[in-house]
């Protein structure tokens, strides 16, 4: 089993969570969270002062799949989140050693 952490643009939440849908990917914790990427924030000017955004507000989808899904779940986030712009956003993969559903003691994918 895999944890997929996914930090994209808020305004793409919607299209990423439509494509994770239609592959029957339905379970996901959902974050707004700030960071910056290798762009530093964003630079700005407003009435002749110009000022730094160091920390850009960006949603964070968290997953638990099962390995055989994994590359579908990063094709759809990845076409939900594409903007072909600086910010879209990265994928992180982590194994996961066991899953335990608390309600019936389920174990492993059948717990997912």
């Amino acid at each position: 089993m895999k944890n997929i952490i996914a930090i994209i643009r808020p305004e793409k939440y919607h299209d990423v969570k439509e494509k994770l849908t239609e592959i029957g990917c339905n379970g996901m914790t959902v974050s707004e969270v700030k960071g910056r990427g290798s762009q530093r924030g964003i630079k700005e000017s407003y009435r002749g002062s110009s000022y730094c955004i160091d920390l850009i507000p960006k949603t964070k989808i968290e997953l638990v799949v099962a390995d055989e899904d994994v590359e579908n779940v990063i094709s759809a986030i990845q076409e939900g989140a594409y903007t072909g712009n600086i910010g879209d956003g990265k994928i992180f993969i982590r194994s996961i050693e066991e899953v335990v559903r608390i309600r019936t003691g389920e174990r492993g994918k059948k717990a997912i």
